[in-house]
């Protein structure tokens, strides 16, 4: 069994890896050869374990991905078997890997749903979340300018300072949210909030929306206005956005919305769903974060950690 630590993962894994993995997954997800099982929880206390599992027998893999936390921090793993014998391939730290994952998710969508011509971003949070859906979004948009908001200004002009140069764009911190979101092309939400940071009226035509803070069903970081807005919206996984995805509560309740207009983003990737029909349409991908996207990206870092020799091999 190869054991990755998070060095090894960081040294291992670009976000062109990762791109490259969740949209090959989730189109064998909208074939019908892939399985996803939702994120279910058990709790002490003083913390929470969250495990999740995937497989997906054309890519020959098949995994799971479990991590607690608790006010001491979290701790992220994913394990590796061969889709054919059933082994343990490899045992990975998983923290770095989930960031780069969740932001290939949304660079997915982006390039299947955002208009071609967008360059302007707004993002809401400056956290890891914040860097790795930034970074994806530029993978595959020729992004110009980023306006950045959370609600400490120190860490946002941190934030733009840091990712200025990695993304190869201007980064402005900006002091109130609505700068965040006015005269958009991309909005993306990467928050911890539990209430909603993102008004739904200082939206304009033609944005794509990337939502991705909340997987709890008392949390949403866009108000039933931006959700009611949207002529498509897309998750990664419908049946773990109707336990998890607290962003579509109120308009759902509202009866703005039904759960027949929501699409997974693997039928848009294989041309089942149009995720834009018009220029002016508001769009919506919310993110989940499923184990079929972890076991995909975990793959792809077990097959490079193989043929560089990263890692510690261990018996088993």
């Amino acid at each position: 069994m190869l054991i990755l630590n998070e060095d090894d993962v960081r040294q291992l894994l670009t976000m062109e890896m990762a791109l490259e993995a969740v949209e090959q997954a989730l189109k064998k997800q909208a074939l019908d050869e892939a399985v996803n099982i939702p994120r279910s929880r058990a709790q002490t206390d003083h913390a929470v374990l969250h495990v999740m599992s995937a497989s997906a027998k054309t890519l020959g893999y098949m995994g799971f991905k479990a991590y607690s936390t608790s006010r001491k921090g979290a701790h992220f793993h994913v394990g590796l078997y061969d889709g054919k014998a059933g082994t343990l391939l490899a045992l990975i730290q998983a923290d770095y890997l989930g960031q780069i994952r969740t932001g290939a998710a949304s660079g997915v969508a982006t390039q299947y749903m955002a208009r071609p011509e967008a360059q302007e971003v707004g993002l809401f949070g400056s956290g890891k979340q914040a860097c790795t859906q930034l970074l994806a979004v530029c993978n595959v948009r020729r992004i110009r300018h980023v306006h950045v908001y959370s609600p400490n200004e120190e860490r946002r002009r941190q934030f733009a300072a840091d990712m200025a140069p990695l993304c190869g764009c201007d980064i402005d911190p900006v002091p109130r949210p609505e700068l965040a979101a006015q005269d958009k092309d991309i909005i993306i939400t990467a928050t911890s909030s539990r209430e909603p940071v993102l008004n739904g009226n200082w939206i304009s035509e033609g944005t794509h929306l990337n939502v991705i803070g909340s997987n709890f069903l008392g949390k949403a970081e866009v108000d039933s206005v931006a959700v009611r807005r949207c002529e498509s919206i897309v998750v990664d996984s419908k049946d773990q956005a109707r336990i998890e995805a607290g962003d579509f509560t109120a308009a759902l309740e509202e009866g703005s919305i039904h759960w027949s207009d929501i699409h997974e983003l693997g039928q848009v990737i294989v041309g089942r769903f149009t995720g834009r029909a018009h220029p002016q349409d508001v769009t919506m991908f919310k993110s989940l974060g499923i184990a079929l996207e972890d076991v995909a990206v975990a793959a792809k870092v077990y097959e490079k950690a193989m043929d560089t020799g990263a890692g510690k091999m261990m018996e088993w």
